[in-house]
């Protein structure tokens, strides 16, 4: 037996059990939701070990004041705590925090992040709508149809909604890896609608006055975007594809499907047709606020936010007219799952072929030392 196998230690069960897999985990300070997501790799994708949502209502009042509340602030400030908790629990080693249109908006989110750090050791990066964008469109990208010329993601958020269209034929046999690094995006856009901005521009009215004026809103707002327009005639082609991404339309996905509990198995990849979408949003509006809390998959906390939403949502399918809409259980937090786990293996290789390239710099240094010829030589040869 050659003695280098000789002196390899067995592979015992207790060294197997130590090297579990890498935990990675994903938080998306939005201006109405808190999230969590915590998974290990599996493969190209991944397995969700543990998830947290708690509505913090970060961006509650900024449209009036301009600035995060301190009400706001300790809800969210609570809702970390417990994220952290849960981080601390499972031993992550690998977590990205992002913020996206309340911090970006509020004059004193700067210090906000500075508190969230202080007081739950969490560091948050308040990103761009672009990253935004691209983060929502790699996390359903398992959902983007292959057979599909053009795909349009619409993310409804709290405080903003983003569009963007997808061109599939760009993406081609490209591995999601390839895809974390380049999303082939034809055109985007950042909307100031979100559901709480919207429906407190128009909370003085009742809510039958209200929707009619938020969906007149949302429509106009969309038009204005004249890269988004020119697509609206491919988008009424068979091939073309619609995926949302948000509470609103999973929410109303599982109204639609009549859930007497929310399960993202049974709605995650969902597709309503138009007329099945418009037949939600008139019974949510038939329902009015006390009919809504009591749906399962919509409750209290959700029931006020839902039709200006719907309002956004139907604005951009009169706009947009998709033949279907593919409801998606999924955006940022994914996105931004595989983004980490993809590029650390990408990081990962180029730092080895870094070393290597420069070890084989200090040999090569190391000969040229010895050989005064080839040093003067390698002088001359400069930027």
């Amino acid at each position: 037996m050659p003695r280098e196998n000789a002196q390899r230690k067995p592979n015992t069960d207790a060294q197997r059990r130590k090297r579990k897999p890498s935990l990675y985990a994903a938080v998306d300070l939005g201006t109405n939701n808190c999230r969590l997501l915590i998974a290990q790799r599996r493969g190209d994708g991944f397995a969700v070990v543990n998830s947290h949502s708690q509505i913090a209502r970060l961006g509650e009042g900024l449209v009036a004041t301009g600035e995060l509340s301190e009400a706001a602030m300790d809800r969210a400030i609570d809702a970390l705590t417990a994220i952290k908790r849960k981080l601390r629990h499972h031993k992550v080693s690998n977590v990205r925090c992002i913020a996206t249109e309340a911090c970006r908006k509020a004059t004193n989110s700067d210090a906000f992040i500075r508190r969230v750090r202080d007081e739950t050791g969490l560091t948050f990066k308040i990103i761009k709508p672009l990253e935004e964008v691209r983060l929502a469109a790699v996390g359903c990208h398992d959902l983007i149809d292959a057979e599909a010329d053009l795909v349009m993601v619409l993310d409804i958020g709290g405080g903003s909604t983003e569009i963007s269209f997808v061109d599939v034929s760009d993406i081609g046999d490209s591995t999601l890896k390839s895809l974390v690094h380049r999303v082939p995006i034809r055109a985007w856009a950042s909307f100031p609608l979100g559901v709480v901005t919207l429906s407190e521009a128009f909370s003085h009215y009742s809510e039958e006055d209200a929707f009619p004026l938020m969906l007149a809103e949302a429509k106009t707002t969309f038009e204005q975007w004249t890269d988004g327009i020119a697509l609206s005639e491919q988008m009424l082609a068979p091939e073309a594809r619609m995926i949302g991404t948000s509470g609103t339309v999973t929410c109303l996905a599982g109204v639609h499907r009549g859930l007497s509990r929310y399960r993202r198995d049974a709605i995650d990849g969902v597709k309503l047709t138009r007329n099945d979408t418009f037949e939600v949003i008139q019974k949510l509006r038939d329902a009015g606020l006390e009919g809504r809390e009591k749906l399962p998959t919509i409750g209290k906390e959700r029931a006020g936010l839902m039709l200006s939403g719907c309002a956004i949502l139907q604005a951009a399918l009169d706009i947009w007219s998709a033949p279907e809409l593919c409801v998606a259980d999924r955006g940022l937090r994914e996105g931004l799952l595989l983004s980490m786990m993809h590029r650390k293996r990408s990081d990962n290789g180029r730092n080895r072929r870094h070393r290597r390239k420069r070890a084989a710099s200090k040999r090569g240094s190391a000969a040229e030392a010895s050989n005064p010829v080839n040093a003067m030589e390698g002088a001359g040869h400069g930027e």
